[in-house]
């Protein structure tokens, strides 16, 4: 009787498969014609990983599935640095952990592309080998100010940066048939109220700045998926608005993969979500789902928005390696990997500072290591740029693996510091903001009289969700200021040098103590190798190359943008006491060292700045014409007496007849390969004509005006080398749709 029960069970389980055809790549219309509203409506709709059995543990979230039409359930996962899952599962004495990678701020300070793409690869083989389909990155929104909580997240205040290493990363990624989801689309530039700000931009800082970096990578690169932002935009939310979504992503660029929503809870309705160009909902609630049945239902949602929608999810399914049936492994190369992060947290590395050739280190000694991110070193930031990573290697143990000996009573004052603050941590689930610890001068002496060097480390961190602060954050905390001048009294009275190491993802305060120290050596959040990376670098088996993908200003406000930023300086964006209902970009174009070079305003470091253990001389610029702009090439040689690499970056001046240009705009970058003393090589470079177009918002089109144009070969925007003349014999316009207008009156600053 069992057996006539199963077989019976058997062959209707058969023949429903069989009436019901099965999702292949061929058939995805065939499929939409057999789902029901509900079923649709299911698809549109995520859920968080904890509500299915389906996903990766730890993961942010899944799609969900259609068991009779062969439709699975995909998993989606954080994030820039690394794959984000759980390191341990209940019942399973197995670990899971992932590689903790440099940054976002550190890996675009590298300049390389081919490297980053290095890294994407890296990261594409853990989230396919630990069973995940699409993972949520890379974040690329721009640096409008240093106060910004997730700018470690971010490569640059510049949209080529931001465009060209975004594209770098998505092909290392998807080179492993895994997706990526370029965020936050778009103007996602504070996380201070992030879920209702109002950014207030003009449509020229929007096309030239905010949105290009999203154009570029999708040009260079082709992205499975994009998401779009919490914020609103000119007044409309950025992902219910298909001004942005449909007609400037598809219609305009081309684009034809899938976007999804940022995490939103319970902002309602969500079925213009979907008619504005959103194919997948999340994290997802039941609610949604009943949202979009009823309202194609009272019409007020197409079917026909609806299939189109599902119809981009189905065909971004049948990529992944779910679909596929991919046996993944649980195991990636770990120890390889972990070598990769060690190599590229090291090329992004900054040298900001080497007064009389202090580093590199020419002998191992004995070294009293001060701050408290020395022992407990920032490998990355919070949130969901985290990384749950197998260690870090903080810089003790980097200097010890290194040769140096670190001074044992400094050692176990700090590290008993440490322990306090992970007691807190325990208790409160929250790391202490206790500040770095007072050390007396008579203490600082006699560390002075007992070891060779002193290293202070300067930690920051930040992460999703809040912004920082100016006071105790961008700049010192008096302790920390009082320790620089201290340590360093002490040390040079004594013919010794101190080195600053600076452990942190984003900008800080560094014009008012950095000619105290002999060397100042930014680190950045350099993942799990990290201590290890600085002192391949301290001690020269690694020549630093990294240069400053944003500007270092004198003072924060010297930023015109904290004028409009709730952590800001100003209070033009504060309502209702402490919420932040809009933001104005009256700042307009002028972001960064388009600001300053403008201006005429000193900065503390310029954009593309970078000290290096060797010398490089630009020659031989040469500038020709092609049918659509001009190639640029430049030859770069070592003139020093150590090996290293040289990013070489390429401004241009326009004629600024037609419209008020910035002083200088970056169109493109390139990197030597490691040259050796007296060695020599080319660079070259390809811009197009669009590339030297302006928005003007008037006739709502792109303007490329006749002239000369001065193109410049730059060690950093404030140190160009070389130069050479292009002429525009032609003005190009291209005209583009009239679409997210401002709303209100917006005061933009102007250099005349």
């Amino acid at each position: 009787m069992k057996t006539s029960i199963l077989t019976i069970m058997l062959t209707s389980a058969s023949l429903c498969l069989a009436n019901n055809p099965q999702l292949r790549a061929d058939n995805i219309d065939e499929i939409i014609k057999n789902l029901t509203i509900e079923e649709k409506a299911r698809l549109l709709v995520g859920r968080e990983n904890s509500e299915s059995d389906k996903g990766v543990p730890g993961a942010a979230g899944v799609t969900q599935d259609i068991p009779r039409l062969g439709i699975p359930s995909v998993v989606l996962t954080d994030g820039p640095a690394g794959v984000r899952i759980s390191p341990t599962r209940k019942g399973d004495n197995a670990t899971y952990y992932a590689t903790g990678f440099p940054v976002g701020t550190a890996l675009a300070s590298t300049w390389n592309q081919e490297l980053v793409e290095n890294v994407g690869k890296a990261i594409g083989n853990e989230t396919l080998e630990y069973g995940c389909d699409v993972l949520l990155a890379p974040g690329m929104n721009i640096h409008r100010t240093p106060l910004c909580g997730r700018n470690f997240e971010y490569y640059s205040e510049d949209p080529v940066v931001a465009g060209l290493i975004a594209a770098a990363y998505v092909n290392g990624v998807q080179s492993n048939k895994v997706g990526t989801s370029i965020k936050h689309f778009a103007v996602n530039s504070q996380e201070t109220n992030r879920i209702e700000v109002d950014e207030i931009v003009s449509p020229r800082a929007l096309r030239e700045i905010y949105l290009r970096p999203f154009e570029i990578s999708l040009r260079t690169s082709n992205p499975w998926t994009v998401m779009s932002s919490y914020n609103k935009l000119n007044g409309t939310w950025t992902q219910s608005s298909p001004e942005l979504l449909k007609t400037i992503l598809r219609d305009e660029w081309g684009y034809d993969g899938l976007v999804m929503t940022d995490w939103t809870n319970e902002r309602r309705p969500s079925y213009e979500r979907v008619a504005a160009g959103n194919a997948l909902l999340t994290p997802g609630h039941d609610w949604q789902e009943t949202d979009i049945i009823e309202h194609v239902k009272d019409g007020s949602l197409s079917m026909k928005d609806v299939d189109e929608q599902v119809k981009i999810l189905l065909s971004m399914i049948v990529k992944t390696p779910r679909f596929n049936h991919y046996n993944f492994s649980n195991r990636p190369d770990l120890d390889a990997h972990a070598a990769l992060t060690r190599q590229a947290s090291t090329e992004g590395m900054v040298l900001l500072e080497n007064r009389n050739n202090t580093l590199p280190l020419n002998k191992t000694g004995k070294v009293a290591l001060f701050g408290k991110t020395s022992y407990d070193f920032i490998a990355g930031g919070t949130g969901s740029g985290n990384v749950n990573k197998p260690y870090v290697i903080d810089l003790k143990t980097g200097l010890t693996n290194a040769g140096f000996t670190i001074d044992p009573k400094l050692q176990d004052y700090y590290e008993a510091q440490k322990v306090l603050n992970d007691k807190i941590r325990a208790i409160s689930g929250e790391s202490s903001r206790y500040d770095e610890p007072a050390i007396s001068r008579r203490n600082i002496e006699k560390l002075a009289a007992d070891n060779d060097i002193a290293v202070i480390t300067i930690g920051r961190q930040a992460g999703e969700g809040r912004d920082r602060d100016i006071d105790g954050d961008f700049n010192l905390t008096q302790n920390e200021r009082e320790l620089i001048e201290n340590v360093a009294a002490a040390f040079h009275a004594v013919g010794k040098k101190l080195i600053v190491i600076m452990n942190m993802g984003n900008v800080m305060e560094t014009a008012s103590w950095k000619n105290i120290p002999d060397a100042i050596l930014l680190a950045w959040q350099p993942g799990q190798e990290g201590g290890n990376s600085v002192a391949d670098v301290l001690i020269g088996k690694e020549s630093p190359s990294g240069k400053l993908t944003m500007t270092f200003p004198i003072t924060i406000s010297d930023i015109p943008a904290v004028n409009n930023f709730p952590t800001g300086t100003g209070p033009n964006n504060r309502r209702n006491g402490k919420n932040y209902d809009y933001s104005n970009h009256e700042e307009d174009i002028y972001v960064g060292y388009r600001y300053f070079t403008s201006f005429d305003k000193p900065v503390s470091y310029p954009f593309g700045y970078g000290l290096s253990y060797t010398e490089f001389k630009y020659s031989k610029p040469v500038v020709k014409a092609t049918p659509d702009g001009f190639t640029a090439s430049i030859t770069v040689t070592n003139t020093g007496n150590r090996e290293g690499k040289e990013a070489v970056q390429l401004y241009v001046s326009a004629p600024g007849k037609d419209m008020i240009k910035p002083a200088r705009e970056l169109k493109d970058f390139s990197k030597t390969s490691l040259l050796k003393p007296g060695q020599s090589e080319t660079l070259t470079f390809t811009v197009s004509a669009d590339d030297l177009a302006s928005f003007n918002d008037e006739a709502s089109q792109w303007q490329t005006e006749a002239g000369t144009y001065n193109i410049q070969f730059g060690a950093s925007v404030d140190d160009i080398r070389a130069k050479a003349p292009y002429v525009q014999k032609k003005a190009l316009t291209k005209k583009v749709n009239n679409v997210l207008s401002l709303k209100r009156e917006l005061n933009t600053i102007s250099p005349q």
